[in-house]
């Protein structure tokens, strides 16, 4: 009797782990991995302010099936942050070695990536990395649509509510103002704060901040102007978009040095999973380039 159950117990057991195996899919604290088969890169990417795991999986449309391409994804649900403190950092570090460990992943050709506050984390986190001599170092950083710099954001988030030209646009800021004031200060008097603070600051030098880290990495900014859908729906400028931001923090890799940073400006390619038009999407990074971009590494 005994002996029935336990064999009946450990059959269970191998057909949970053969699912998995299947799948490729392990859901934990904080994390959805999924493993390729044949690993040839790591993808870990971070997900917009207000969203999670689940809206990543809807919205970037290039992972469906990415592990057939030899790309294990790992989609983290840490949010609503614009930037991160010391101690947080040091968090997300540990949960990375520990998804590494514990999956017996291999930390090779690391690719760590963003989209919109998520790309604000994706910078930070891999400039820390990179910093800290982590065992886990990052290959390549993508940044998609993500307003990089926080001083330009404050600024361009009040220009929006004195428009007054879109109600979201307004509501946004209104709260992005007030966000930033509550946790950071005003720019004008609390710079430091900011240039500690800032994935980026285009006002302050090349060898300051995090943006110095990046240097030597493979680095992706991608963005879509979309001027004529600004301006008739935000009334805003090109100085006005992430985009311009992006454009900087390209610029200023490029003359430090860094052969290996794109900018990479789509066109029509931002439409949300629900079929709407909008230039801040997922969709503008194509997925098949992508894979080659981060499994071509030299």
């Amino acid at each position: 009797m005994r002996k029935s159950v336990f064999l009946i117990v450990l059959s269970a057991v191998i057909m949970v782990f053969a699912t998995q195996n299947v799948l490729g899919q392990i859901k934990g604290s904080h994390y959805e991995l999924t493993i390729a088969p044949d690993q040839k890169a790591v993808l870990i990417l971070f997900p917009c302010f207000p969203c999670n795991i689940q809206h990543t999986k809807t919205e970037a449309g290039f992972l469906k099936n990415i592990e057939k391409k030899g790309v294990t994804t790992i989609l983290l649900d840490y949010n609503q942050k614009l930037f991160l403190t010391e101690s947080e950092k040091q968090e997300y570090a540990k949960t990375l070695h520990r998804i590494f460990k514990r999956n017996k992943i291999l930390p090779d050709n690391i690719y760590i990536g963003g989209f919109s506050g998520g790309g604000n984390v994706a910078l930070l986190m891999t400039a820390f990395l990179i910093k800290n001599q982590d065992p886990l170092q990052p290959k390549g950083l993508l940044v998609v649509d993500s307003p990089i710099d926080l001083e330009k954001l404050y600024d361009n988030a009040k220009k929006d509510v004195a428009k007054n030209a879109d109600p979201e646009a307004v509501e946004e800021g209104k709260f992005l103002t007030e966000l930033l004031e509550k946790e950071i200060g005003k720019p004008d008097i609390n710079r430091e704060k900011y240039k500690t603070f800032s994935p980026y600051l285009m006002s302050a030098s090349p060898d300051e901040g995090n943006i110095q880290y990046l240097k030597h990495i493979k680095t992706r900014f991608y963005c879509e102007p979309a001027l004529k859908w600004q301006l008739e729906n935000k009334n805003r400028t090109y100085e006005e978009l992430n985009a311009y931001i992006l454009e900087k923090a390209h610029q200023t890799l490029l003359k430090a040095g860094n052969i290996q940073a794109e900018l990479i400006q789509t066109k029509d390619r931002g439409i949300r999973a629900d079929g709407t038009r909008h230039p801040h999407s997922w969709s503008i990074v194509d997925g098949n380039e992508l894979v080659k971009w981060m499994v071509n590494f030299r």
